[in-house]
């Protein structure tokens, strides 16, 4: 038995393409977990972080994004309000995003560093041109919430 695959991009295009429906009848329901403080916190216009509670651990800095463990030793973390001021440590510009990019092509996406975190928070640039070393101030998305963590910008400061 013999099977005729195209062979040229002329006869992939002159195929009949190969359709497939696949209809959905069901919700997902998602669980942030021990994450959840930190999106209600946005709700609120809140950048709530977390901090090891272990007296011994050489990190006292905030964590953001939060963690629910401390990663250096792994205690329980508490939780605090972060700075809503920061500099744009990095950026870049997607110019042909992916399918599931949810942001317009060309928004430009930031490392914000912010003074008592530990890390550094990738977000985006909701106004303006980024510039390294540029203070930024957080905006919140509170009157429509997509609860995911676009519902954080930043703006010049």
């Amino acid at each position: 038995m013999t099977i005729d695959w195209p062979t040229t991009k002329l006869d992939v295009l002159n195929e009949e393409p190969l359709v497939v429906k696949n209809p959905k009848t069901w919700h997902h329901i998602h669980s942030y977990g021990g994450w959840g403080k930190f999106f209600k916190g946005l709700q609120q216009s809140k950048l709530l972080a977390t901090r090891c509670t272990n007296p011994k651990c050489a990190e006292k800095r905030l964590w953001l994004p939060p963690r629910c463990e401390c990663p250096d030793c792994w205690h329980d973390m508490q939780w605090a309000e972060a700075p809503q001021v920061g500099t744009i440590y990095t950026h870049s510009v997607v110019t042909y995003p992916g399918e599931l990019f949810k942001l317009p092509p060309g928004t430009p996406l930031i490392s914000v560093e912010i003074e008592g975190v530990c890390t550094k928070l990738m977000s985006w640039l909701k106004e303006g041109t980024p510039v390294f070393g540029m203070k930024v101030k957080a905006v919140f998305n509170t009157t429509r919430p997509t609860n995911t963590i676009l519902d954080l910008a930043w703006v010049p400061a």
